[in-house]
């Protein structure tokens, strides 16, 4: 990204960051006209933290690790805790204008203040319980999701092939080596024929992360560890993250496929959203799969659930797909139906097997709202 363009998006950026900040101050401090010291204790700590968001983002990448990351976890955290402090505004905005239309709103000053202060204490009630159920989520790690799919064309002896699906895992502010290296030995424990990783492994360049993410060295399965890009990839210096990932002894693969001991293949793609992003990349599901031999099952890698409209039309047996992180937190599950024809679990699309997983990670916030962060293993059986 260029510095013209990156000003451009920090610009816009801390204007709706600071816009909405605004409107939680508005609903929270200033219509309850809380007594003093509060009021003034409110707006000095909304205001500040609204200015630390685009400063973090800012210094994010010329600042060393050890100084940003306290600060990224306090931004990231703070944001997660706005986001349900504007949900919870909104709907009592919209509790208000009922209570306006239906003429039950009180007309006398202080039963007024005293229904405003009850307000703005339901939403900071509300946004701190479900903010706090977020936090605790991610805190809990990642769970073991074994999945069994049945796939006609797999041959009897290769029935109980297991897969373990990494996927989203945004090393970068917050997500770290640590949670690498525990990463890594839970999956290696599962014992997997094949470790499949679907994209989205950074949020950050090669020079900023190589080092965090220098464990996924340790992966180990019978059949080789495998990589496709996401669209985060792309935001990060996808080229030299392909070379790094390479280094590291897994194979990428880009609008291609393998033969996996002959039982089946596994082809993997770019991202749906790479092409014009850099020279020579973008998703070419023909090339992956011609000339294959079709009396096989194909599994394909693919970042993001859509490509399954694709997939079906070349005889894909089974996607594995992320980027939707399930939502991460509510209400987000629902409105990523608007792009993606699948949000998380186990799909039959036409004559297609589709798995998304909800992540191995999460993104921005360390919250999950009404989804878990998981290792997917996925047992292939013959149909």
């Amino acid at each position: 990204m260029t510095l013209s363009r990156m000003l451009l998006f920090l610009a816009v950026f801390s204007s709706i960051v600071l816009s909405i900040h605004c409107y939680v101050w508005t609903k929270v401090v200033r219509n309850a006209a809380w007594p003093a010291p509060w009021g003034k204790v409110l707006t000095i700590a909304i205001f500040a933290l609204a200015a630390l968001v685009p400063l973090v983002f800012l210094t994010l990448r010329s600042t060393p690790r050890s100084f940003n990351s306290p600060l990224s976890w306090l931004v990231y955290i703070w944001l997660g805790f706005l986001f349900y402090l504007f949900v919870f505004s909104l709907l009592s905005d919209i509790g208000r204008l009922v209570a306006t239309v239906t003429r039950m709103m009180p007309e006398d000053p202080e039963r007024r203040k005293f229904l405003f202060r009850g307000i703005a204490t339901g939403v900071g009630v509300a946004a701190g319980a479900v903010g706090v159920t977020g936090l605790f989520n991610v805190a809990r790690g990642f769970k073991v999701q074994n999945i069994k799919v049945s796939l006609a064309k797999l041959p009897p002896s290769a029935s109980g092939y297991r897969i373990a699906q990494l996927t989203d895992i945004h090393v970068g502010p917050t997500i770290g080596r640590d949670f690498v290296e525990r990463m890594v030995n839970r999956t290696n424990a599962l014992n997997p024929d094949l470790i499949a990783i679907t994209g989205d492994l950074v949020d950050g360049s090669v020079e900023h992360l190589a080092s965090l993410v220098e464990p996924l060295r340790d992966l180990k399965a019978k059949d080789g560890v495998y990589f496709i890009t996401g669209n985060h990839e792309y935001y990060s210096g996808a080229d030299e993250w392909i070379e790094y990932v390479r280094s590291l002894g897994i194979r990428v693969l880009r609008n291609e496929r393998v033969d996996v001991r002959g039982l089946f293949d596994l082809a993997g793609v770019d991202d749906i959203s790479a092409k014009g992003m850099l020279p020579g990349h973008g998703q070419d599901l023909p090339k992956a799969v011609k000339g294959r031999d079709v009396s096989k099952a194909l599994v394909l890698l693919a970042h993001q659930p859509k490509t399954i409209h694709e997939a079906v039309k070349v005889g894909v047996d089974l996607q594995l797909s992320g980027h939707v992180h399930g939502g991460q937190m509510m209400p987000f599950n629902w409105l990523a139906h608007i792009e993606q024809p699948y949000i998380s679990g186990l799909h039959q699309h036409e004559q297609t097997w589709i798995y998304v997983s909800p992540g191995t990670g999460y993104w921005g916030p360390p919250m999950r709202v009404g989804t878990r962060a998981e290792i997917t293993q996925i047992e292939l059986i013959t149909g």
